[in-house]
């Protein structure tokens, strides 16, 4: 397997429940290297994050899609596709540089649950993006 990159614009698709046999398929048909599959954490059926690596780049996926797992209407994924994923070292200059150039806050960058500074905007065409600063090892 070549070296996997988080460089550049990482695809974060919703997929609506199908995450498992997303990561299945992409496995069969694009030789996708398997990095993680994170059940819920409060025992909600379905996969919250899920990573493949496909020809060197990441491709990041959730069950969520437009509405969160209880059937309410979803709080950060509301575009349907997913959202756009930046992994950076220094993510509060990309979070207040996006902010200054107009994005819509949806999630606060803070810290959260899983280890990383996360937050997400949504930018004036509409298209939902988050900032994540891995957390120390």
């Amino acid at each position: 397997m070549a070296t996997p990159s988080f460089q550049g614009v990482i695809p974060y698709l919703a997929m609506a429940g199908r995450t498992r046999e997303a990561c299945d398929f992409y496995i069969a048909a694009f030789a996708a290297d398997m990095v993680e599959q994170t059940p819920h954490p409060d025992d909600t059926p379905g996969i919250m994050h899920a990573q493949v690596f496909i020809n060197g780049g990441a491709l990041m996926m959730t069950d969520h899609g437009g509405t969160n797992p209880d059937g309410s209407p979803g709080k950060s994924i509301e575009t349907g596709f997913g959202h756009l994923q930046l992994v950076v070292e220094d993510g509060q200059r990309w979070w207040d540089r996006a902010v200054a150039a107009g994005c819509t806050v949806l999630e606060p960058f803070q810290h959260q649950f899983w280890g990383d500074d996360w937050g997400m905007l949504q930018d004036p065409f509409g298209l939902h993006w988050a900032v994540l600063q891995p957390g120390q090892a």
